[in-house]
C-alpha cells in the first residue's frame, strides 16, 4: 500500500478531482490547507530574504494557498490516481500546477475496502 500525497496548487481543480476519483472507485481521501515555503517567505515582512519575497509574486501573484489531498491507495491504483491528477490539473509537470508523490504504508487500520 501506498500513501498518495498531492500538493494542489491548482486548487479549482479539488472538486474536479474528488469527482474523477470517485468515478475511479478512489475514496477516501484527506484534504488539508496548505501555504508553501516561498508564501510564507513571500508574505513576511521580517524576512531575511527580501529577493524571495519578490521572485514568489513575480511566479504566482494570485496563488495564496494549495490544498493538500492525502489517500492510501493499494499499490495498483497509483499509476490511475496519477493520471486522474494529470487530467485535472493539465498535467503536474506543467508550472503551478501541483507535485505528487507516495510513501510506503506499512500498517492501516479502518480502512474501509468496500470501495475497491
Amino acid at each position: 500500500m501506498k500513501l498518495f500525497v498531492l500538493v494542489l496548487n491548482k486548487i479549482n481543480a479539488l472538486e474536479p478531482l474528488f469527482e474523477a476519483m470517485m468515478k475511479a472507485g478512489i475514496n477516501g481521501a484527506t484534504v488539508l490547507d496548505s501555504t508553501g515555503m516561498m508564501r510564507v517567505l513571500a508574505d513576511d515582512e521580517h524576512a531575511d530574504f527580501p529577493m524571495l519575497a519578490l521572485l514568489r509574486h513575480v511566479y504566482s501573484p494570485e496563488r495564496k494557498a494549495s490544498k493538500t489531498v492525502f489517500v492510501v491507495l493499494d499499490d495498483r491504483q497509483v499509476e490511475k490516481m496519477t493520471a486522474i491528477a494529470d487530467k485535472v490539473t493539465g498535467g503536474l509537470d506543467e508550472p503551478d500546477t501541483g507535485i505528487a508523490f507516495t510513501v510506503p504504508v506499512d500498517f492501516v487500520k479502518g480502512l474501509n475496502k468496500a470501495h475497491d
